[in-house]
């Protein structure tokens, strides 16, 4: 029984030694077997754990939910968008909830309604979709947002499913300098009026479903990054969308992953087009696919930064130090790792052509 493992402190112990475990994710990259990587994948599961304390002890109450960030600067899953502002909550498909607040200045706002299934089977699905695009917004730009199963006779809804566990918002900016976010809330209609307390069934099922996340998320992703060095060296021609719809991907996005490695002389030239589309992005990640140090370094590039060619292509340099050419994006450190080309609501999806070039 659970009262009995929480007494003991076996369910904590039984805790510990499946994070313990999740250390072999780490061991178990032969590409990653250098100082930086290693380093990055301990840190990587330290986040990772953060992330799903979180996730699953801190918010986890579907009948109290409230946005928390499962993806931000210091906590980073899947190629985190270095332009978004990610914000989740916990639910269930057996509730009935209002989002409301003030809709603010992002070019992109999309909420969607997940079955999280990193800890099962490394799989996040799609139970719902909405873009702000297709909201009633009022004229002082607030919004009220209903997420359900059934839907109601009127107003914006989001659709759940039976099991439906997360709402994830994602807002994009183009500058965050300039740009105001979303002010957001949730609540539970049909809910209880007050949280019960801490149980030793609810912890000791908290704490594995937090060890389960860690490893299961870390071996998804590694899996994905030696798939990406195996077929897509140096190259963005990820077409088949199968695989990041299912990991939790917004299906508005074209994503165009691969994995780059560069010698300290080298530099890879990314060139493309640039289609009819309400926004696009590139980012730089590291091995275990969270993006580079965004805060001090310039590793993306988006419409918004980029300075296109005079033909109106664009051309981004992925180079340990300036080229003094293109659109420069730092390496920050590193030698390899893998990256991302988001096409978000585009006519057409043209692949990037892509060089390795000796710098000068």
């Amino acid at each position: 029984m659970s009262e009995d493992k929480v007494m003991s402190g076996e369910a904590w112990r039984d805790f510990c030694r499946k994070l313990e475990k999740a250390g072999d994710v780490v061991l178990a990259a032969d590409a990653a077997a250098t100082p930086i990587d290693r380093a990055e994948g301990y840190r990587y599961l330290t986040r990772l754990l953060r992330i799903a304390l979180e996730m699953n002890l801190e918010f986890a109450d579907p009948d109290f939910p409230a946005f928390y960030q499962a993806s931000h600067q210091t906590g980073k899953i899947g190629a985190d968008n270095p332009d978004n502002h990610y914000l989740n909550a916990t639910v269930t498909g057996d509730r009935t909830y209002r989002i409301s607040g003030n809709r603010g200045t992002v070019p992109i706002l999309t909420f969607g309604s997940k079955a999280n299934r990193y800890a099962i089977d490394g799989t996040m699905a799609s139970t719902g979709e909405l873009d702000v695009e297709e909201m009633e917004i009022g004229p002082d730009d607030s919004f009220e947002l209903i997420v359900s199963k059934t839907k109601p006779a009127s107003g914006n809804w989001l659709p759940m499913a039976d099991d439906t566990s997360m709402i994830l918002v994602r807002q994009t900016f183009g500058d965050r300098s300039k740009e105001k976010g979303v002010d957001i809330r949730i609540e539970t209609v049909d809910g209880p009026a007050t949280p019960e307390p801490m149980t030793p069934a609810r912890l000791e099922t908290a704490l594995q479903r937090v060890a389960g996340f860690v490893e299961g998320t870390a071996k998804t992703f590694a899996a994905w990054t030696e798939g990406f060095r195996k077929d897509h060296m140096n190259k963005l021609d990820t077409v088949d969308q199968s695989l990041f719809i299912k990991g939790g991907g917004d299906p508005m996005i074209h994503y165009l992953h691969g994995a780059w490695e560069l010698g300290p002389d080298e530099a890879l030239v990314i060139e493309t087009a640039i289609p009819e589309c309400r926004v696009w992005n590139f980012q730089l990640d590291n091995y275990w696919m969270e993006s580079l140090d965004y805060r001090y370094h310039r590793i993306h590039h988006n419409n918004t930064s980029a300075k296109l060619n005079p033909d109106g292509t664009v051309t981004l340099v992925v180079a340990p130090r300036d080229p003094g050419f293109g659109n420069w994006i730092d390496t920050a450190g590193h030698s390899h790792g893998t990256m991302l080309w988001r096409w978000t609501d585009a006519k057409d999806k043209p692949v990037p052509s892509t060089k390795v070039i000796k710098l000068p």
